[in-house]
């Protein structure tokens, strides 16, 4: 075997690399972030095409083909090229990604401040919410794309903005009056976010993250109707305000909260997903507290 043919044979194994990182870059890129519109997913599906394309000549050169040292290392130099370009690419998108779930943060700090009740709550979610997802089952995860998953929990209580300062501000339980006006922020919140095109396949997490598997919830949504995702946050939510200070109740402890969402499972919250929340270690749930959060 020449050199020819062994610099051709490594380019098209390095181009079925290629293609299989470029495939898994693209489930990637369906998420709130990265999905994009359709003429953006045309280009992302093209060039797999053309990448497949590319893997085709070159076992078609290799096997039909007498090619010379020039024409070797050029097929090869090719696929190292196509390689820094991917790997180029990954880092972008994942630079973007981080530094977009930054100014999120950001955001949800405006929130956070305008209610003392929340004192880094949306963060503590947030943080709760993805490691929950660790231990869901595949078949769960699979439903749900993580970075999606993460930017709901984060935003989930986006929409007391719209509510009013005396209402979030008050050192005492709400009136029913009150309540009413508490109720409708999930909505608000979808409103909010509806500007971001992207964000629109989970405005449904955020919109039901306060529904019941009983048909109790603030909007009486049917058990069925009722996102995983939002069935997810709901948990880290509950789990959340349990223990947190707020200005008109003391903190309850972790095994206190365990205790109550134990006790709600089926009515409040989702069973089963409160089977898998209950096996989490008590120590990783604490590491998820953000600094902000005075106890």
């Amino acid at each position: 075997m020449g050199l020819e043919l062994v610099l051709i044979i490594i380019g098209a194994l390095l181009m079925v690399l290629n293609i299989s990182r470029y495939m898994m870059f693209l489930r990637t890129t369906r998420d709130v972030l990265s999905a994009g519109k359709l003429r953006d997913r045309i280009w992302k599906y093209l060039a797999l095409v053309l990448l497949v394309f590319f893997l085709i000549g070159y076992l078609s050169i290799a096997i039909f083909s007498k090619p010379d040292l020039m024409m070797a290392l050029i097929l090869f130099g090719g696929s190292i090229f196509v390689a820094i370009v991917l790997t180029l690419l990954f880092n972008l998108m994942q630079t973007a990604k981080e530094r977009s779930i930054d100014i999120a943060e950001v955001l949800v700090g405006v929130i956070d401040a305008r209610d003392p009740n929340l004192n880094g709550h949306s963060r503590h979610v947030q943080e709760i919410t993805m490691l929950f997802y660790k231990y869901l089952p595949l078949s769960l995860r699979k439903e749900m794309n993580p970075v999606s998953l993460e930017y709901a929990a984060l935003m989930h209580d986006v929409g007391k903005l719209g509510v009013p300062e005396s209402i979030l501000n008050k050192p005492a339980k709400l009136t029913e009056e009150e309540w009413d006006v508490m109720r409708k922020h999930p909505k608000i919140g979808t409103k909010i976010l509806d500007p971001l095109k992207t964000f629109r396949h989970i405005s449904d997490w955020i919109e039901y993250h306060h529904e019941r598997p009983d048909g109790k919830g603030y909007y009486k949504i049917p058990y069925e109707k009722i996102p995983l995702a939002a069935r997810v946050i709901a948990i880290a939510d509950t789990y959340s305000a349990i223990t947190m200070r707020r200005s008109y109740k003391s903190p309850k402890s972790h095994d206190e909260a365990m205790q109550i969402i134990s006790e709600v499972a089926g009515t409040q919250l989702d069973k089963e997903l409160v089977k898998i929340f209950l096996t989490i270690p008590k120590n990783e749930l604490l590491k998820c507290i953000p600094e902000e959060v005075k106890y």
